[in-house]
C-alpha cells in the first residue's frame, strides 16, 4: 500500500465518520420530535425508552447518512488536496487520477457492504422493534393512559381527556367515541362526560372499567345529529387498552423472506378492482426488497461521481459542483418515489436501479474529462 493511499484513505474515512455522525443526529432529533412528541405530552414516557427509541430510529436513518456522508466526505477531502495542489504533485509524480482514488472505492465496497446488512437485516427489525416499544411501556403502567391535562388517542375509535385526578379516580372526564367510515358495524358515535370517575384496571382483558358518577351522555342518530341519551350514574363503561387490533402489514419491517411469504398468501381476487390492488400490494411489497438492494450501492455509485465533482468545484471556485452532487444524492433517494408510481416489477426495478447506473455513467464521463486536464 502506497503512502497516497494511506493519506487519501485516512482523510475520507474520518470525514465520512464525522459526516455520518452529524448526519445521523440531525436525522435522528427530526424523527424523535415527529414520532415521541405526541407521546411525551399523551404518556410522559420515560427518558429510557426515549433512548430506547433513538437507538431503533438509528438503523433506518443510517440507510441514508451512511452514502450521503461518504458522499461529503469525498467531496472536501479531495475538493481540498485540489485547492492546495496536492494532487497536482501525486500527478506530476506519475500517480494518475483513477490510482489515487482507489482507496475511495475501495473504502465505499466495505460501506456498501455495511449498508446492505444495515437495509436487509438491521433496519426492518429495528422498525418492528419500534411498533411494540411503547406498547410494552404501556403495559407496565396503563393507567399512565389517562393521566390528566392530554388528549389520548390510542385507545381503539376512542378519545380521551382528563382534567384532574383525585387519587384513583378521574375528576372532569370527556370521552368522544367515533366510527370509521368504512366500518358500518363500529360502536356508535357518542360523546360521554362525567363529574367523577371510579377506575379499575383489569390486566387479564386488558381493559380499563370505569364507573361514571353524575354522567352526560349524547348519541348520534340516524340524521346526524347528537341528542341526549342518558344521565345519571353509569355502570361500567369499557375502555380497551390493548394492542390487539389488527395491523395492516408493512413491507418496511418484514424481511425478505416475510415479504414473499405474505405476497404469496394473498388470496386470489376474482373482480377487476380488487385484483389491480392487489397487484398493486404486491408490486410494493416486492419493491421494498429491491430498494434494499439498490440503495445499498448508493456509496459505490458516489464514489464515481464524487471525486472529479469535487475537482471540478475547485478548479472553477464556485459552488457549482457542490449544489450539483448534492442534487443528485437527493435524487437518488427521490427515486423511491417515482418508483412507487409504475404499475410493474419490471418497471420499479429499473426505476430504483437507474439511479446507480446514471451515477456511474456520469462518473466516468467525468473522470475522463479529468484525467486530460
Amino acid at each position: 500500500m502506497r503512502i497516497s493511499d494511506r493519506y487519501i484513505g485516512r482523510q475520507v474515512l474520518w470525514s465520512t465518520v464525522f459526516a455520518i455522525i452529524v448526519l445521523s443526529l440531525v436525522l435522528m432529533l427530526g424523527s424523535l420530535f415527529q414520532q415521541i412528541r405526541p407521546l411525551l405530552v399523551e404518556q410522559r414516557i420515560p427518558f429510557g425508552l426515549v433512548a430506547r427509541f433513538a437507538l431503533n430510529i438509528l438503523p433506518f436513518s443510517m440507510m441514508f447518512t451512511i452514502p450521503w456522508g461518504f458522499l461529503s466526505a469525498v467531496l472536501l477531502v479531495f475538493g481540498r488536496l485540489s485547492s492546495e495542489q496536492e494532487l497536482t504533485g501525486f500527478r506530476v509524480a506519475g500517480i494518475s487520477l483513477p490510482r489515487l482514488a482507489a482507496p475511495v472505492f475501495i473504502l465505499a465496497i466495505i460501506l456498501s457492504g455495511l449498508c446492505l446488512w444495515l437495509n436487509v437485516d438491521v433496519a426492518p427489525r429495528a422498525k418492528a422493534s419500534l411498533d411494540n416499544m411503547i406498547y410494552k411501556e404501556v403495559m407496565k403502567n396503563p393507567k399512565a393512559l389517562l393521566d390528566p391535562g392530554a388528549v389520548q388517542s390510542r385507545f381503539s375509535n376512542q378519545k380521551v381527556f382528563v382534567e384532574a385526578k383525585d387519587g384513583d379516580a378521574l375528576v372532569g372526564f370527556h370521552m368522544y367515541q367515533t366510527r370509521k367510515a368504512n366500518d358500518p358495524n363500529g360502536p356508535t358515535p357518542a360523546y360521554v362526560h362525567a363529574k367523577r370517575v371510579e377506575l379499575l384496571v383489569d390486566q387479564t382483558k386488558q381493559q380499563f372499567r370505569l364507573t361514571l358518577d353524575g354522567a352526560y351522555i349524547e348519541t348520534k342518530n340516524d340524521k346526524g345529529k347528537y341528542q341526549p341519551a342518558f344521565t345519571g350514574d353509569a355502570k361500567y363503561w369499557f375502555l380497551n387498552f390493548s394492542d390487539s387490533r389488527p395491523k395492516k402489514p408493512r413491507a418496511g419491517v418484514m424481511s425478505a423472506d416475510e415479504i414473499h411469504a405474505f405476497v404469496n398468501s394473498l388470496p386470489p381476487q376474482t373482480e377487476k378492482g380488487k385484483i389491480a390492488m392487489q397487484e398493486r400490494v404486491k408490486i410494493s411489497f416486492l419493491s421494498e426488497i429491491t430498494k434494499r438492494y439498490s440503495f445499498s450501492m448508493a456509496c459505490l455509485a458516489f464514489a464515481f461521481v464524487g471525486v472529479p465533482l469535487a475537482l471540478k468545484t475547485r478548479r472553477q471556485d464556485t459552488s457549482f459542483g457542490l449544489i450539483l452532487s448534492m442534487l443528485i444524492a437527493a435524487g437518488y433517494f427521490l427515486s423511491t418515489f417515482i418508483a412507487d408510481q409504475f404499475h410493474t416489477t419490471t418497471a420499479t426495478a429499473i426505476a430504483l436501479w437507474s439511479p446507480n447506473v446514471v451515477c456511474v455513467i456520469l462518473g466516468l464521463i467525468l473522470f475522463r474529462r479529468a484525467r486530460f486536464r
